[in-house]
């Protein structure tokens, strides 16, 4: 699975349309919850620790969200 680049406002949207707090993105994703909590604070592109990107990344697409980043970078859950 390919690792897109993404802004924190799609993570924010992932989560949402996931259901999940920033709880379950650190469970999920093997990240602690104040380093989740960091990396949500800031604006702009996901920061942090490349494993810390590649983590949480992950666990979004695992749970089945798609990054888009063509002219409108958004996010939406794959079909099933």
């Amino acid at each position: 699975m390919s690792k897109p680049k993404v802004s924190i406002r799609q993570v924010k949207a992932a989560r949402e349309l996931l259901g999940w707090s920033q709880e379950d993105l650190a469970a999920k994703s093997g990240i602690s919850i104040p380093t989740i909590k960091r990396l949500e604070a800031r604006g702009g592109e996901l920061g942090g620790r490349e494993e810390s990107r590649f983590g949480v990344v992950a666990a979004l697409q695992m749970a089945g969200v798609e990054f888009t980043n063509g002219d409108q970078p958004g996010v939406r859950l794959r079909k099933r």
